[in-house]
């Protein structure tokens, strides 16, 4: 098939100029100017899974917004590159929607320039009946526009889904929050400012109020309160339910920032902003992380059990002693002796050599390696057994597998979305026609297969499916991996 030669897609800014600077470069000064704080890229600091900022003018919220941007600037592009997708929810000013807006086009355009918009998000939400296509509704409005600049300067280059919420109920906010939660990858927006011409201090009085309605999580705030009533309450409804904490960062309104004069104090627009965190993740069943010290002893106990394999099999004797002096030593480890699940990969310049391992911790992870080891050179299908006079040439590169996860899907398409390249192993599970059906690939097969269709697509078949089967039957997991590499040798 000949690559496609259509034009992409591009949503033009329609308040450059007006509500923010029309200068590329007068744009990017205004912006980091608001993102300065001590929060910002802070590697110690956790990463926010929500943020709510306000969306006027930045001459008026500007600053408010900063707050929040700021702390997600050291999981940017810039940083550590863990936020890789925003979704985005503002409410409808110009044009009246009956749902859900979806933007329909490739790119969201500001003076900064293009991001690219979360095709495969949308994909995932577009089966729900309240969700729409309407690039009509996206042209003029700020709510979304406002929002984008912040992302560019604080994240660099993410996947946006901009979703403009029109006449909806609040629980059908949260159906869509909920299907677009995503993994530690995600960050949600929503964009609102408070309310909206009353006098200064009647202002304050009504925003205050309204800030400790969204720090308790209570979300039955009015369109009076917020502008962003609707998605600011079907996102408090879902952070109540999935224990979310909150934090205020700023409360101010636009006669603090922009005319502080009786006349500028007498109608004003409230701000605020927040940010919410999950709660930090326990250990579970993976437990802390490997040093690299104690990785390095499990490659050399992976290399031991391959020698001893390799040596034992050509003398006719392939089963390898568990109790070696390289077990004995690593099993005073602690971490090392605790259950665990591995994979042990061989490589020959560059290239598979045999590949084992273990998806469920069942024995001492030391055990685990030496087993997953032998079994690589001498029981990969794939493979001749390697021989005693091969195994020295030969990489050894070892995998300490998480606890695997449930992924909750709706369609392909949200599954697909779900899946972090580069990050996620994934195993895939079905029973067909009475007959069972699984695989999995480690987070190193992305090297390969970057694309998430293309990746899922090979997983099925090396499971033994067509490429483009799909059944409700099919469950999938992931899990992440360290992995500890053996030296060029």
């Amino acid at each position: 098939m000949a690559p496609s030669t259509r034009e992409p897609t591009v949503r033009r800014p329609a308040v450059a100029g007006t509500f923010m600077q029309a200068s590329p470069e007068l744009l990017a000064q205004e912006v980091d100017q608001y993102l300065q704080s001590d929060a910002a890229l802070d590697l110690a600091s956790p990463c926010p899974k929500v943020l709510i900022a306000p969306h006027a003018g930045h001459v008026y919220s500007g600053r408010t917004a900063g707050r929040a941007y700021a702390l997600v600037r050291a999981f940017g592009q810039h940083g550590s590159g863990r936020i890789r997708r925003v979704v985005l929810l503002g409410p409808a000013h110009r044009v009246y929607v009956k749902g859900i807006a979806l933007p329909g086009v490739d790119a969201y355009a500001t003076p900064l320039g293009l991001l690219p918009v979360d095709t495969l998000g949308a994909l995932a939400v577009a089966d729900l009946p309240f969700v729409v296509t309407r690039p009509d509704v996206h042209g003029p409005e700020h709510s979304l526009e406002v929002q984008v600049p912040f992302l560019q300067r604080a994240l660099g280059q993410v996947q946006l889904l901009p979703l403009v919420v029109g006449d909806v109920s609040a629980a059908q906010v949260a159906q869509v929050i909920e299907r677009l939660w995503g993994g530690d990858d995600v960050l949600l927006v929503v964009s609102t400012d408070l309310s909206h011409f009353h006098a200064y201090d009647e202002a304050n009085a009504i925003d205050q109020a309204s800030c400790e309605q969204v720090l308790a999580l209570n979300g039955s705030l009015t369109h009076e309160q917020a502008c962003g009533a609707t998605p600011l309450n079907g996102l408090l409804s879902v952070a109540r339910n999935r224990g979310l904490r909150i934090a205020q960062l700023e409360q101010c309104n636009s006669g603090d920032t922009g005319a502080n004069t009786p006349e500028g104090r007498a109608r004003v627009v409230g701000y605020a902003s927040f940010a919410l965190y999950e709660s930090a993740p326990g250990t579970g069943g993976d437990g802390a992380e490997l040093s690299a010290e104690q990785g390095a002893r499990l490659v050399a106990l992976a290399r031991h059990a391959l020698q001893g394999a390799v040596t034992a099999g050509a003398m006719g004797a392939p089963q390898v002693p568990m109790s070696t002096p390289s077990l004995m030593a690593a099993g005073l480890d602690v971490a090392l002796q605790a259950k665990g699940a591995s994979f042990v990969t061989l490589t020959q310049d560059g290239q598979l050599r045999g590949c084992i391992g273990s998806l469920q911790a069942y024995r001492p992870l030391v055990q685990d390696v030496q087993a997953n080891a032998c079994a690589a050179a001498l029981q990969d299908p794939r493979f001749p057994p390697v021989s005693a006079n091969e195994a020295p040439g030969l990489r050894v590169e070892v995998s300490v597998l998480t606890v695997a996860q449930p992924l909750s899907f709706a369609t392909q398409a949200h599954a697909l979305w779900q899946l972090q390249p580069g990050v996620h192993g994934v195993i895939f599970e079905c029973v067909h026609q009475g007959r069972s059906y699984r695989s999995t690939f480690l987070p190193q097969v992305w090297e390969q297969l970057p694309n998430v269709v293309t990746f899922m697509a090979h997983l099925k078949a090396k499971a033994g499916l067509a490429q483009d089967f799909w059944s409700s039957e099919i469950r999938l997991s992931v899990y992440r991996v360290q992995k500890f590499k053996e030296a060029e040798r």
